[in-house]
This record gives C-alpha cells, structure tokens and sequence, in this order.
C-alpha cells in the first residue's frame, strides 16, 4: 500500500470514529433528558425510583476556638452549615445559632489542638453533630436541623 492510500484510510477511520462518537454522546443527552434509558435498556429493577429530597441551609459563620497546643495557644475559625428539611422555618434556624455557638466551642475546647488538628472532616462533623444532639436532648429542645456541616476550617 502507498503512503496516500493509507493517509487517505486514516482520514476516513477519524472521521468515522468522531461522527459515530458525536451520535453517541447526541443519543445519551436525548435519553437523559427523557428520562428514558438509552436502547431501551433498563436502569433500575422496576421499581419506583426515589424521590429527591430538598433541603433549608442555615450558615453559621465565624465559630473562633481558642485551643492550648504544646507551645503557644492555637485558634480554630469555623464556619458550620446547618442542613434542615425544606419546611423548617428559618426562624427557628435564627433563633438557635447562639445555641450552636456555644455547644460547638464548649466541645471542642476541651480537646487538644493536636487532636483537632489530626482529626478528618467527616469525623469532626459527626462529633459536632453527636455532641448538638446531646445538648439539645439534655435542654430538651427541639431539634430543627437534621445534619451539621463543616465548609470551612481554618487554624492558625
């Protein structure tokens, strides 16, 4: 085979592969924008599918905690998000963000700054968590919020 011919079956394999790719990626969007799964192949078991939950953010910004370290006195800024379900009036969230404040820097300054600082996010979003909980059951309050959020930490 001469070098053009085989130039020229190259061309025509590219174009080929990229016409076929654009029919594909066309099929998928079509089909996910119906809904309907794409050469009929089904997705799930037949059963219903779950329905998506939404949910009420409140932002509780600027937690300072102030944690003796080995040498010198460290500082924990926080910002929590508490996550609610969608019919939880932001007014109950207003009203207990003092409450928050002060569980969360109550729990964590009794910890060492070497133990924070080692500590994983999800981790430390669970004991916040666990530790509200305990401290909304033990004023026997009403708990409005269904998980506590970490967007941002910052130690100094």
């Amino acid at each position: 085979m001469t070098m053009p011919r085989i130039i020229l079956l190259l061309l025509i394999f590219n174009t080929l592969v990229v016409i076929g790719g654009s029919v594909f990626n066309y099929a998928m969007l079509r089909s996910m924008q119906s809904g309907q799964p794409l050469l009929g192949l089904s997705t799930g078991s037949g059963e219903a599918e779950e329905a998506t939950s939404e949910y009420r953010f409140f932002p509780i910004e600027k937690v300072i905690v102030s944690l003796k370290g080995e040498s010198r006195e460290h500082y924990f800024v926080l910002d929590l998000v508490l996550q609610a379900d969608l019919e939880t009036d932001p007014k109950k969230l207003e009203q207990i963000d003092p409450m928050v404040r002060n569980s969360v820097v109550a729990h964590l300054s009794a910890m060492t700054f070497e133990s924070l600082r080692a500590m994983p996010i999800p981790e430390l979003q669970g004991k916040l968590e666990s530790a509200l909980f305990d401290d909304f059951a033990s004023k026997k309050l009403a708990i409005p919020f269904a998980n506590v959020l970490v967007s941002k930490l910052i130690v100094q």
